[in-house]
């Protein structure tokens, strides 16, 4: 299984890093548009947060390549799953009509990226690790 699971995960990769390089640009963007009023200093402190989650998923590309594959094709699905959720959100928030508490959306979706990485990626590394010592028994 893991063969045919690894020739399919061959494009999941590059995706993966595309969707991760789009949806950070793209995050940035709207963020950007959004606080065209926006003190500077609260500016990069909120440039940093929302770039945090794509900075996480980079990192843990970096250090997965020993990683059974079903974790990292895990790894792979979550990088699409943040990027194309943060454009949603960011997206949805961006052109509505503009309301006093704008910025929570902004607080919100890092974390809650964050807590589906851990999630998403912890729960496939346990599987992967059950399945593996499974077979060595």
């Amino acid at each position: 299984m893991n063969a045919h699971l690894s020739s399919k995960m061959s494009p999941l990769r590059p995706a993966g890093l595309i969707a991760l390089l789009v949806g950070a640009v793209g995050s940035l963007a709207l963020m950007f548009h959004a606080s065209q009023r926006t003190p500077r200093l609260l500016v990069i402190l909120f440039t940093i947060w929302v770039v945090s989650p794509f900075l996480v998923l980079l990192w843990a590309d970096m250090v997965s390549k020993r990683w059974p594959v079903l974790t990292r094709a895990t790894l792979y699905a979550a990088m699409l799953v943040v990027a194309l959720g943060s454009l949603a959100v960011y997206g949805f928030n961006a052109y509505r009509p503009p309301k006093a508490q704008a910025a929570f959306v902004y607080v919100l979706v890092p974390p809650v990226s964050w807590l589906f990485i851990a999630l998403d990626v912890g729960i496939a590394a346990l599987i992967s690790r059950r399945r593996s010592n499974r077979s060595e028994s």
